[in-house]
């Protein structure tokens, strides 16, 4: 059976079914109709790492969340954000629905960044790998996880309720227009298990204090008690109305004055600027704060991140926007600071930066319609609710990008 033909049997059924749509994007073929072994020791050791590491950014946003606002200005907070993230409703976990990224290097499993707000790839790992999975007759490692998304919203709206939030009107919401958004979107709907609605993020107006959908021909209001946004934070703060009217901001003062719930929940956003990671590498240089067996954890799975560039001239390095997402304005460099790759989107060039050690992702070579492609793999696992969940692999060339191919993993 030829490669075209196996796609064919995979994901025709799959698109059928209207819950994951995009195999094919702009195109091109995001998802592979191969999979990938790994061994069950890798994914016991991906999965203590991803735990290990949340507890270790847990501790550190809570105390974040409660400094001054020159250390959320040095880490690269945006201003408009500022009262709302220190709203924390559950500090003991640092988002509901997180995924960290992970190189498995020639020195073990190291965790490159940390997608605590608005993480995708969703749909893929806890929906499509069980049926690629089953088409191969393999065991799929996430097998019965997408359990773990309704214990998690489930925890939440409780969280919410115990804090005195109205938990009556739930949505869901992102760009309607964008198929993986909305998608992914619809897809944890479902799987949330809660009395909830979708509701495009064209729709959200702010009207006497309070956040509404806005629906129907005679453009009734109605009110949200708890969102679920698949839109980051960063760009809420920027967000303006066709008018000019700060809408974004203005939501983020109601989710900041506690008339609306959001999740992820807002001191998420803590974890997501990579600001964070250098001062967690800082803390840990200087021997302090955590305890003796987080300083190992973040010795072994942590990648030396600073503010400053200490890697000039001393050994290659990775320059990073603090908010960058789906590889925007990653640039690589030799230790002689010379340009080895860069993303060639326009986006995030503009913030703040930080620089990494650079690591040595897996190489690997996979089929795919336009015949072999050679690549480097990168490894993304969920942290769900605080506990390790489903894993994802996506292959793309020195940096993984918005146009990375997803490839379906099985345990051996």
């Amino acid at each position: 059976m030829s490669y075209q033909q196996r796609r064919n049997e995979i994901y025709l059924p799959i698109r059928e079914e209207k819950i994951f749509t995009w195999d094919v994007m702009d195109g091109d073929e995001y998802a592979l109709a191969t999979i990938h072994t790994i061994s069950s020791s890798f994914r016991q050791e991906i999965s203590y790492a991803t735990e290990q590491l949340g507890k270790i950014f847990a501790r550190t946003a809570e105390v974040v969340s409660q400094g001054l606002n020159q250390l959320l200005r040095e880490l690269g907070i945006p201003k408009e954000t500022w009262k709302t993230i220190r709203i924390q409703i559950d500090p003991s976990i640092p988002t509901t629905v997180g995924r960290f990224d992970f190189a498995n290097t020639p020195h073990g499993l190291k965790m490159l960044e940390f997608n605590s707000d608005t993480p995708t790839s969703i749909v893929e790992s806890f929906y499509v790998n069980d049926k690629v999975c089953s088409y191969f007759g393999v065991e799929n490692p996430n097998h019965n996880m997408e359990q773990h998304l309704r214990q998690a919203f489930t925890r939440i709206i409780q969280q919410y309720k115990r804090l005195g939030y109205k938990t009556d009107r739930i949505y869901f919401s992102a760009l309607d227009w964008h198929i993986e958004d909305a998608g992914t979107t619809r897809y944890l709907l479902q799987q949330s298990g809660l009395l909830a609605k979708f509701a495009p993020l064209s729709s959200l107006v702010v009207h006497q204090n309070r956040l509404y959908v806005e629906s129907g021909p005679q453009k009734t209001l109605w009110p949200v008690d708890i969102l679920y946004r698949l839109y980051p934070l960063e760009l809420l703060a920027e967000t303006r109305d066709k008018d000019g009217y700060p809408t974004g901001p203005h939501i983020l003062n109601l989710i900041a004055n506690r008339k609306v719930g959001i999740i992820n929940p807002p001191g998420a956003f803590i974890s997501q600027t990579k600001g964070l990671q250098a001062l967690i590498w800082g803390i840990h240089e200087q021997g302090v704060f955590f305890t003796e067996e987080e300083h190992e954890i973040i010795e072994k799975y942590m990648i030396p991140t600073y503010f400053d560039n200490p890697f000039h001239g001393i050994k290659p390095y990775v320059r990073k926007p603090i908010f960058g997402r789906e590889g925007g304005a990653v640039s690589l460099f030799d230790k002689e600071g010379n340009l080895l790759a860069e993303d060639k989107a326009q986006l995030y060039w503009e913030q703040s930066m930080i620089y990494q050690e650079m690591v040595e992702l897996e190489p690997i070579t996979v089929e795919t319609l336009k015949g072999e492609f050679s690549g480097r793999l990168l490894w993304g696992s969920f942290l769900i609710d605080g506990h390790a969940s489903a894993i994802i692999a996506r292959i793309d060339k020195e940096i993984t990008g918005d146009n990375s191919y997803y490839l379906p993993v099985a345990v051996d």
